[in-house]
Order: C-alpha cells, then structure tokens, then sequence
C-alpha cells in the first residue's frame, strides 16, 4: 500500500495541462547540412535526401511522414519545399536566407491526423555555402522557435494506476506504465512505441521508438512547488539537443 501511494504522488506531480515556452528553447548538437547548386538540392536530413530542385514532385524513400518531395528555388535566397504521402500534401515550409546570409528563416505549415500545425524558427549559419549556390546552402544551427501553433505548446498528462497517459492538440497520445516495456505511441508515424522509467517522485525518462529503434530519449522533471516542468530531449537519430520549459495551466 505505501508503494503504491507513492508511485500515484509521482504520477501526481505530473497530471495536468502544462503549456510549454516554445520561444525560451535551448538547442544544441549536430547542425543541419543543405545545398542547392546547379538545379540539385541535397541535405543530410534522415534519410539523406538527393533530388532536383524542378519544382516537380521527386520520390523520398525512408521517411515516415512523406512519398515525395518537391523543391522550388523561389530566388537567389529563397526556397520552397512541399512533402506528399499517397498525393496528399503534408507539409510546405518557405526557407528564407537574411540578406548577409548568416540567418535561416523557416515559416512552416503540416496536416497531420486531420489537424493543421504552423510555425516560424530561425538557423544561424555555422559554415558557408558553396560558391555559387542558393543562399540557403551551407551549415546551419537551430537557433530559436519564433512561433508555433497552440495545437502543438501544450501536453496534457494523467496518471494510470502504474503509469502514465499523455495527449497533445495535434492528436498524438500514450498510455504507458513505469516498467520499462514498449507501448504504442498513437498519431505521429514516426514514432510507434514508448517506454517510461521512474527516476524519483519528480522525473520521468521517456523513450521513443521507431519499429523498435530508439529514436528519442525525454526527461521530465517536474519543480517541487509543481508548478514548472522541464524537458531534456535527445535525438538519436538526428544527433540534436533540446530543452524546454512549460508551466501549468
């Protein structure tokens, strides 16, 4: 009994609507690698990515969230990518180079699950383009989320008997319990499984996975007045860093 009335104060400190400061991020790790030269568009994105840059629809091979890509050179410093699955447009995102070329403006909008997301962040450039490419090319470091849609700031978490359920606005939801074994993760196709661990009465470990490789590793930590909840992501597959902070609501 008084294990159990301590694992139901840990998922307490959790439940909840925690509404996250997406402007006050903090990113770290491996930058984003791009160019377009000579009509090709190339990045090394995961899956890597090799396609003309024609403004027609090309094959993407390796990504769960897209069959197709197309790039459109808009001008010397600005282009315009749109990504299909089954002919259907799920994203369209305008990457905009600032005119010292040392700044990457990204506006963004996705369909996902019947749900519509939209957003702006912001690069810096760590390393410059070839000569003679599109001001977009070179090496650029994600730097700041300048907006995201409401849909997309907030997570709403309850306790389970041993676990944990989560759901966010754009329809991605869990329930889990703190044994270490994968459950399905339900709404983003890139991920199909999480695993949650109790570090103490204030910290979750969250691992996601993708047909059972590990693609993200979350800590949550709730303060001790239990008003802020801090996040450390770590992307395996892209080899970034993130954190964020929320409140709750």
């Amino acid at each position: 009994m008084f294990f159990a009335s301590a694992m139901l104060f840990a998922q307490n400190a959790f439940n909840g609507t925690w509404r996250f400061d997406v402007q006050n991020g903090q990113f770290g790790g491996k930058p984003f690698i791009q160019s377009l030269q000579k009509g090709v568009y190339h990045c090394d994105c995961n899956p890597e990515l090799t396609v003309k840059a024609d403004g027609k629809d090309h094959e993407r091979k390796g990504s769960p969230y897209s069959d197709t890509i197309n790039i459109r050179e808009i001008d010397d410093h600005t282009i315009e990518k749109v990504t299909k699955k089954g002919g259907k447009i799920v994203s369209r995102s305008k990457e905009t180079a600032s005119e010292d070329g040392n700044t990457l403006k990204s506006e963004w909008t996705a369909w996902d699950n019947g749900h519509e997301t939209s957003g702006a962040d912001t690069s810096k450039r760590v390393a410059p383009a070839p000569a003679g490419a599109n001001r977009t090319s070179g090496s650029w470091q994600f730097e700041k989320v300048d907006s995201a849609s409401d849909n997309m700031t907030a997570a709403t978490f309850k306790a389970t008997a041993d676990g944990l359920s989560m759901t966010v606005g754009t329809g991605d939801s869990y329930t889990a319990k703190f044994d270490g074994k994968d459950y399905p993760y339900k709404g983003d196709p890139g991920t199909t499984s999480v695993s949650l661990k109790k570090i103490d009465d204030h910290t979750i470990e969250e691992t996601d996975k993708l047909d059972g490789k590990i693609i993200s590793v979350r800590q949550m930590t709730v303060s001790s007045d239990g008003k802020t909840l801090t996040l450390d992501v770590e992307d395996k597959q892209e080899g970034t860093t993130a954190k964020w902070t929320a409140h709750k609501e």
